[in-house]
């Protein structure tokens, strides 16, 4: 009976599963969205008033410079939910919320292709995964935050799961394959449109190409692979072309931040590369990163217990890779010469830099291959206690599935949200000046006092843009209408002036 609701998992209720997973995802990334987080954090402001002069002058542009340099595309993206939503919170982060809902769904059919070998399993892996990515905190957290790195899992989990569909096609339908190869290119090629971090992955491409180049010669069919790989490239080359022929003429944008923070700089640059290694990889199951805006300050990003079966899914694939003799799973090698390069190369990115280590942000591309790690130490479990029993496994299974959902809820909604340190992080106290301006009718005139320090944007320090994006004063017409004026001092009000306002950005 119990191993019938696993095969009936299979097709119709394939889908069903892959429907529970993103009803929950969505409900965990957009439920409460307005209020939760608080405030709005300067550099999600920043998004949103290049969101609010792109729509007001229609020059939407492939790299906004201000604020180290952001890839576009994410900006232009929010700029249509500010658009729909107006000059709020809730507009930048809904376009978040929703690449988190794609991650989601996105891990559940990658691990579904790369298991399919498995049968009815291929679905448990494939669901748990998924489960843990749509519940846990370090998902949940990131993906409602208005950031373009939101994007990366997203655009890496779907480029992978296309190209690898498209592997085994190869040989017999080649036409379809070729069609997912280029799917997989464009979507791979709008990757590099997200976040700075995602430019090492095509390293992951280079090393899926050598597991499989070998099969293909021996098969006689390198040709034909080859074709493929070299579809998937121009795809990916024609996509990306725009910021590449942006960073051509602005090559000082191309490193941005990361030459501010890169190991290379420190005194011992081979020390501090493997003393970042052990904390971003303890970050996962020992103690993660202290930035309230990223995490629940010091806790690993990983529940216990999805931490646990994250260990089981690395060890479990450890043991098949380096295994003397494959056997009749030799093909199981391939799925987690995937994962395995995926989490590894997206943490290249982390480990490399000297800023704020272990960064749960930085490390957010790693988001699908740490899930589905933990997924597959779910599948094993349920497997060895359903040899024993396939009724205390499914047991467990269902009892495993609510306790994630339940967790996941209480650890971000009530005690990180709870936290009387989160509304700090986001800076609340800029929201509440912004909020008390807009209750001021345009007749008023309104000094705003900025003493605060930040990165200088268009002569004013970043904090200010909090309260900029939130009245629409970021673009000197807009301040005229709204009669805001931004002061350095005090004795940049007149004399004679009377009846204004003031507020302080401090």
């Amino acid at each position: 009976m119990t191993k019938s609701i696993w095969v009936r998992l299979s097709e119709p209720s394939a889908r069903r599963a892959a429907l529970i997973v993103l009803i929950i995802a969505a409900f965990f990334r957009f439920y409460n969205l307005e209020t939760l987080p608080p405030g709005l954090y300067p550099d999600e402001a920043m998004n949103g008033s290049n969101a609010q002069e792109a729509l007001a002058t229609g020059s939407f542009k492939v790299f906004y410079p201000e604020n180290n340099g952001r890839e576009g595309l994410f900006i232009n993206i929010q700029a249509l939910f500010t658009k729909v939503f107006g000059d709020t919170p809730v507009a930048l982060r809904s376009a978040s919320a929703l690449f988190g809902v794609l991650t989601v769904i996105g891990i559940f059919f990658l691990a579904r292709e790369l298991f399919k070998n498995k049968g009815e399993r291929s679905v448990r892996i494939a669901f748990f995964s998924a489960l843990f990515a749509a519940t846990g905190i370090w998902a949940v957290l990131l993906s409602r935050i208005g950031f373009r790195a939101n994007m990366a899992p997203c655009f890496l989990v779907w480029s992978l799961f296309f190209l690898v569909k498209s592997l085994p096609l190869i040989k017999e339908r080649f036409g379809k394959a070729m069609i997912l190869a280029v799917t997989a290119g464009v979507v791979f090629g709008l990757g590099m449109h997200s976040y700075i971090a995602y430019r090492a992955t095509p390293i992951i491409i280079a090393i899926i190409f050598f597991a499989k180049i070998f099969q293909a010669v021996k098969e006689k069919y390198a040709g034909k692979f080859i074709s493929v790989f070299a579809a998937f490239t121009v795809a990916s080359i024609v996509v990306f072309s725009p910021l590449a022929a942006y960073f051509i003429s602005h090559p000082s944008d191309f490193l941005g931040r990361t030459a501010q923070v890169s190991v290379i700089s420190d005194k011992s640059p081979v020390l501090t590369l493997l003393i970042n290694t052990a904390k971003t990889l303890g970050s996962f199951n020992i103690m993660g990163d202290f930035n309230w805006r990223h995490n629940y300050s010091g806790d690993p990003v990983l529940s216990s217990i999805v931490g646990a079966l994250f260990i089981i899914g690395i060890s479990t694939g450890l043991v098949l890779l380096f295994r003397r003799k494959s056997g009749s799973d030799g093909g199981d090698r391939f799925p987690f010469v995937v994962l395995f390069s995926s989490f590894a190369v997206s943490l290249l990115p982390v480990v490399a830099s000297s800023e704020g280590i272990p960064h749960a942000l930085r490390a957010i591309i790693t988001i699908p291959p740490a899930f589905i790690l933990a997924g597959i130490g779910a599948d094993w479990l349920l497997e060895k206690i359903g040899r024993r029993s396939k009724k205390i496994s499914m047991i467990f299974a269902m009892l495993l599935a609510v306790f994630v959902v339940v967790e996941g809820y209480f650890l971000y909604f009530v005690r990180w949200g709870s936290n009387p340190n989160v509304s700090g992080a986001y800076n609340q106290n800029f929201v509440d000046i912004a909020q008390e301006i807009n209750s001021l009718p345009n007749s008023t005139k309104k000094y705003i006092l900025v003493t605060a320090g930040g990165a200088d944007v268009r002569g004013w320090p970043m904090p200010t843009q909090t309260v900029m994006f939130l009245t629409d004063s970021f673009i000197p017409e807009h301040r005229s209408i709204k009669n805001i004026v931004y002061i350095k001092d005090l004795s940049e009000i007149p004399n004679e002036e009377e009846g204004y306002a003031l507020f302080r950005i401090e």
